[in-house]
C-alpha cells in the first residue's frame, strides 16, 4: 500500500537474534517500499545483520542484560544506564515521527527516552506472553502490537492500547499461503516430514525423531519421508538409525531452502518459537511443536498451546516427547492423513500472511500519518 514519506525518520530499536530481528527486517522493508526514511538503534550485535536492516542508518547504543550475580547485574543497570542517555541525545537529534522496538533488552533505553521525550511509540511482541523487556514497557507506549489473539502478562490497564498485527514472516514464506495444502492420499502415496529445530537443530528432536521413524511398522514407514535438520554431533547417528530401518531421509546440518521444503511438506516437527509458528500458519502447515523447555517465562508453551487450541497443531512436552508416543501418532497420520488437512486447514485460518503490512499500518498510525489500515482486536489475558 503506498503512502506519503514520514515527516522525519521512523526509529526501529533491535537487538540480539532470532524473532526480535526478524519481525525488524520484515518491518523494514514494508516501510522502505511505502517511501520512509528508517534508522536502526540497537547493540554492538547490529554489525552482522542482514537484509534490510544492513542498508539502514545505524546508530549502536550501550545495553546489557540485567541478570547473574550482583556485579552482573550493576554492570548491566550501568550499561543500561548509559545506554539511556544515548538515546535520549540520539532522539533530540533524530527528531523521529514514531519509534518501534521490537523486545528484548536492547530495545529497553530507546523506548525509555522516547516515552520520556513524548514520541508516538510502538511496541511488537512476537510471542503469546509478553517479554520482560516489553512488559516494562508496555505502560509506557502508545501502541503494543501483537501477534497472537491472546497474550498473557497484559497489565489490565494497558489493553485498550492493543491490536494484532501478527508476527511478519518471509516474503517466500507468506506466498505459500495462495499454494493448497499437498493433501496425501487415504490408502497411498507418501507423507513429507519436515523435522527443523532452529538453525543448527535441537537435540531432542534428533534423539528422538529418527528413533520413533525406527519403530514404525515397515509398510508405514515405507509412505515417510523424512528431510530433518540436525545439530552436527547428532548427524551421523541420525543417518545411521536411518539407513539401518531403510527409511527415505536426508538430513543436513542446515536447509537453506525451507520456504521450498515447507510447501512440500505434510508436516513439521519442531520448536514452538514465535517465527516458526508465524511461518507455520502463514503457509498453513500442521505440526508436532515441541517447546523448548527452558524458552523465558516458558513462552514457547504458549505459543504451541494457542495453534493447538486453533486445531492447527499438537504440542508434546519434552518431558513427555518420546520415541515411542511420536511414533504412535505418525501411524496414526499415516492411516487418516485427512487429519493432517484438517489441521492445515485450520493453520492457514489463523495464518496472517501481510502481518508486515499490517505492522506498518500500525506504525504510520502512531506517527499520524494517512493511509493506515491498523490491526485487528485483540482477546486480553493477565498472567
Amino acid at each position: 500500500m503506498a503512502a506519503t514519506t514520514a515527516p522525519g525518520r521512523i526509529v526501529l530499536a533491535a537487538g540480539g537474534t532470532g524473532g526480535h530481528v526478524f519481525a525488524a527486517q520484515a518491518l523494514a522493508e514494508a516501510l522502505l517500499g511505502r517511501g520512509h526514511a528508517l534508522a536502526l538503534v540497537t547493540d554492538r550485535r547490529g554489525d552482522h545483520y542482514g537484509g534490510s536492516l544492513a542498508r539502514l542508518e545505524t546508530h549502536r547504543i550501550a545495553a546489557a542484560r540485567i541478570d547473574g550475580g550482583i556485579a552482573a547485574k550493576l554492570r548491566g543497570i550501568a550499561e543500561l544506564g548509559y545506554g539511556y542517555i544515548q538515546s535520549r541525545r540520539l532522539l533530540a537529534r533524530l527528531a523521529p515521527a514514531a519509534v518501534v522496538g521490537f523486545g528484548g533488552y536492547p530495545s529497553v533505553p530507546v523506548m525509555l527516552a522516547a516515552t520520556q521525550a513524548r514520541r508516538p511509540t510502538l511496541l511488537h511482541e512476537q510471542n503469546a506472553v509478553l517479554g520482560r523487556a516489553n512488559r516494562l514497557l508496555a505502560p509506557r507506549v502508545t501502541r503494543i502490537a501483537t501477534s497472537f489473539a491472546t497474550v498473557l502478562g497484559v497489565r489490565p490497564g494497558d489493553y485498550g492500547r492493543l491490536t494484532m498485527t501478527g508476527n511478519p514472516v518471509r516474503g517466500a514464506i507468506g506466498a505459500l499461503s495462495r499454494l493448497p495444502y499437498p493433501t496425501p492420499e487415504a490408502s497411498a502415496g507418501v507423507i513429507r516430514i519436515l523435522v527443523l529445530g532452529g538453525s543448527q537443530g535441537a537435540r531432542a528432536l534428533s534423539e528422538v525423531v529418527p528413533v520413533a521413524i525406527a519403530r514404525l511398522a515397515a509398510a508405514v514407514r515405507g509412505r515417510i519421508a523424512v528431510a530433518q535438520q540436525c545439530r552436527p554431533e547428532d548427524i551421523e547417528r541420525a543417518r545411521t538409525i536411518y539407513r539401518q530401518c531403510k527409511a527415505a531421509f536426508e538430513v543436513a546440518t542446515f536447509f537453506d531452502d525451507v520456504p521450498r521444503r515447507l510447501a512440500e511438506s505434510h508436516l513439521m516437527i519442531g520448536r514452538a518459537g514465535a517465527s516458526t509458528c508465524a511461518e507455520l500458519t502463514a503457509s498453513g502447515r500442521p505440526a508436532i511443536l515441541v517447546p523448548y523447555p527452558h524458552a523465558t517465562d516458558d513462552h514457547q508453551s504458549a505459543n504451541a498451546r494457542a495453534l493447538e487450541a486453533a486445531g492447527a497443531a499438537w504440542v508434546m512436552a519434552q518431558s513427555t516427547f518420546t520415541a515411542e508416543a511420536l511414533a504412535e501418532r505418525l501411524a496414526a497420520f499415516v492411516a487418516a492423513p485427512a487429519i493432517l488437512a484438517a489441521a492445515a486447514e485450520q493453520a492457514r485460518a489463523i495464518g496472517i500472511p501481510e502481518a508486515a503490512d499490517r505492522l506498518a499500518d500500525a506504525v504510520e498510525e502512531v506517527a499520524g500519518i494517512n493511509g493506515h489500515r491498523g490491526g485487528a482486536p485483540v482477546r486480553e489475558e493477565a498472567a
